[in-house]
């Protein structure tokens, strides 16, 4: 079996060298986007909080959809009625690129998280240059050590930490840093596969106070439906929306139980 996260993480690393060597192109970016709410965003009571991922390409799924401006998808997004957006910027096997973050964040109203394989501090203050709201730093790559670093230097610099686990060994990580959002992926790091008990599983674990984000492997409003049962509010869907003929509809199909 291919093993794809240690492909990305080495990759990951040669950008880390470049941007400390390079250092950030501050003179090509004329001023900060304003800071927006990530975390009020997605944990808004009585409703289904939607985090729409705009993503082209993964190992898992190959390519998704081409040739769409991500300013284009994420206007469909925020008219569909999303939370908040999720961008994913690694170029290499995901087919993104931070650079498109910026306008991406002018024409939107809604709050972006940069998913990405952050390891270093220098992708956060990449990431608040380029305006992004929230990143994503994933315990299964990173030391408790250097998790608890990136969590600590994401706040600092104001930016909202989806602390993303897959198994019992992650959650337990999480919770030792102190992770206030935490993103349960359903999909496997090694296998790619998916499987939406990973949430039902870990779930009751998480204190109350909390927020929890579903991820990956869900396509239907019924899916939505289990989730919710169990008390999750919050959802990161992409797959099922970028595949779709109609994003928006799409959208508008998972919200469909948003007031029940």
């Amino acid at each position: 079996m291919k093993d794809w996260i240690g492909e990305i993480l080495s990759y990951k690393s040669l950008e880390v060298e470049r941007l400390r060597r390079e250092g950030l192109p501050v003179d090509e970016i004329s001023e900060l986007l304003p800071r927006r709410d990530f975390k009020a965003s997605i944990s808004r009571k009585g409703r289904i909080n939607l985090i729409g991922e705009i993503k082209f390409a993964s190992p898992s799924e190959g390519v998704i959809r081409e040739g769409m401006d991500p300013s284009r998808v994420g206007k469909i997004y925020e008219d569909g009625g999303v939370s908040a957006i999720s961008f994913l910027t690694e170029r290499r096997f995901f087919k993104g690129d931070i650079n498109w973050l910026p306008a991406l964040k002018r024409g939107l109203s809604l709050p972006i998280l940069r998913k990405d394989f952050i390891i270093d501090e220098i992708q956060l203050r990449e990431s608040i240059l380029f305006g992004a709201d929230a990143v994503l730093l994933i315990a299964g790559i990173l030391s408790e050590e250097r998790l608890r670093e990136l969590l600590f230097c994401s706040e600092e610099l104001s930016l909202d930490p989806i602390i993303e686990v897959h198994d019992p060994f992650d959650l337990e990580k999480a919770l030792q840093c102190g992770a206030k959002i935490i993103g349960i992926n359903n999909r496997n790091l090694k296998t790619l596969e998916v499987d939406l008990r990973t949430t039902l599983e870990l779930f009751p674990f998480i204190p109350h106070d909390r927020i929890v984000v579903s991820e990956s492997g869900i396509f239907r409003k019924e899916d939505i439906r289990l989730l919710k049962g169990i008390g999750v509010r919050a959802f990161l869907v992409g797959t099922s929306i970028m595949r779709s003929d109609d994003m928006g509809k799409k959208i508008r199909e998972l919200l469909e139980d948003e007031n029940g």
